[in-house]
């Protein structure tokens, strides 16, 4: 019994550091990748607020959350189908297969790492992404007020803040400002002059606004037929933050579902009601962050099957399958949760629905690999073959015909029919069309000629015939 356990805990072990080895690789590639697409967009925003180095960073982690999301599972279900196709290819699998050790017995491992790992990415969902997308958000206001209050030098005429224009006389020890004009061209065609004794700029970042509050002055309206003069001891004019604080059309300096808590989508959902179309964006937030997770175990899950279908002999086909799986997952996710916006479907079986498809397919794959039998059942595979040969091939066929039409008529082309190939020049022949090529023909080289013969009559005596380029009128 204690050999038994031994062996048991030493062979989890061994699968688990083949598994996690790739995994890690995987990682460190599509993180880097999702990282520079991610960067790309923002590039705009990080030069225009003239971004530090310390800053850099911290917008680097703020954006860390949110890439797992999409990097965790699919480096899993790599790591797993990359740790079993290297066991299938060394015949360590069937070692063990020959050893009396099943599927089901190796299963263990495998979803104790993608548990653990799953319940990581929930971690992240649920909790680092929303956190990470409020601070980069209150982060970029602080660097987009900063650039702002930058801009106003003394003595010098701004227009960092849009549609109005700034002159501070004296900025002080404390910010505050001694003698300034205000010109505000906001929603108006002449301006409203402000001018005051003092003032200074504050921010307010629960509401994500600029506020220039003026202390003793007078405000002149020249847009009716008298001019008005206002004088006024406290003036306040609030100003919300424009580009360049935006990206792909999303403003980084506001607030929106993705930087609330579970707790504060479920409020704003009771709040506009969970039955209206307001209220279900907020409700299909939620499910997400919930589904995803699921998602990750189910993908690492189908990973083992994947991984078992190379062989000494056998092209890998477990990546490409993979990467098929993990893009239709994320395609029907999408799906979903755009019928449940739009009120199509209700929101659970639209969020959870994917992952209910995936568990049952990878039951299926898992049950149909487990009894040695291909991931494809033989009579759909024959249906595939057979739709094939009716519509695909005849397109090919076609295409291929227009593409020597083309290349016959083309102007300057060497006519090869005008002159007889001599009764010495090889020529090069296809078995698949039985043709075959003489020497000058844009096709003589081609990947298809494998055969060879001493000339054009040797070739035609075995059957074969000239190619349209090549034939003599």
């Amino acid at each position: 019994m204690f050999t038994l356990k031994r062996l048991s805990l030493l062979l989890y072990s061994y699968i688990a550091t083949e598994m996690l080895a790739p995994f890690f690789a995987s990682f460190l590639i599509l993180y880097s990748v999702f990282f520079l697409v991610t960067l790309l967009p923002m590039l705009d925003v990080v030069l225009d607020l003239k971004i530090g180095l310390a800053d850099f960073i911290r917008l680097a982690c703020y954006i860390f959350p949110h890439m797992l999301l999409y990097v965790i599972p699919m480096a899993c279900m790599t790591g797993v189908i990359v740790g079993f196709t290297r066991l299938t290819n060394d015949r360590e699998m069937l070692v063990l297969k020959s050893s009396g050790i099943s599927l089901r017995q190796i299963l263990p491992p495998v979803f104790l790492i993608a548990a653990s790992i799953s319940l990581l990415t929930g971690f992240f969902s649920v909790k680092l992404v929303p956190a990470g997308e409020l601070a980069m958000k209150q982060l970029m206001f602080q660097l987009a007020k900063e650039k702002i209050s930058k801009g106003l030098q003394e003595r010098t005429f701004t227009e960092a803040l849009g549609d109005m224009v700034v002159y501070v006389d004296q900025v002080g020890a404390d910010d505050h400002w001694q003698g300034v004009y205000v010109s505000d061209m906001r929603n108006r065609q002449q301006p409203v002059i402000i001018m005051a004794e003092g003032g200074y700029l504050d921010a307010e970042i629960e509401k994500m606004m600029v506020t220039i509050t003026l202390n003793d002055g007078t405000l002149h309206h020249s847009e009716v037929p008298e001019s008005q003069v206002i004088r006024f001891q406290r003036y306040q004019i609030q100003i919300p933050l424009q580009p360049p604080t935006e990206v792909n059309g999303d403003h980084l300096t506001l607030l929106d579902r993705s930087s609330m808590t579970q707790r504060q989508l479920l409020d704003a959902a009771d709040k506009y009601g969970r039955d209206e179309r307001r209220g279900i964006v907020f409700l299909t937030e939620y499910h997400h962050r919930l589904a995803l997770p699921v998602g990750c175990l189910i993908l690492s899950l189908l990973g083992l099957p994947l991984g078992l279908q190379s062989g000494p002999g056998r092209q890998a086909s477990g990546i490409p399958l993979g990467l098929f799986f993990f893009i239709f997952y994320y395609i029907l996710t999408t799906f979903g949760r755009v019928l449940a916006e739009d009120l199509m479907v209700p929101v659970v079986i639209g969020l959870w629905l994917p992952n209910l498809v995936f568990l049952a397919l990878t039951f299926i794959v898992f049950r149909r690999v487990e009894r040695e039998k291909p991931i494809i059942s033989d009579r759909i595979h024959n249906w595939m073959l057979d739709m094939s040969d009716r519509y695909l091939l005849p397109v090919i066929r076609w295409i291929r015909h227009l593409v020597t039409l083309s290349l016959q008529w083309r102007p300057g082309r060497y006519d090869y029919r005008e002159v007889a190939p001599p009764e010495d020049t090889q020529v090069h022949a296809s078995t698949m069309d039985l043709v075959y090529h003489v020497p000058g023909c844009e096709l003589y080289d081609c990947p298809q000629c494998t055969l060879q013969f001493k000339n054009a009559k040797v070739a035609e005596e075995a059957g074969f015939k000239p190619c349209k380029l090549c034939r003599r009128d």
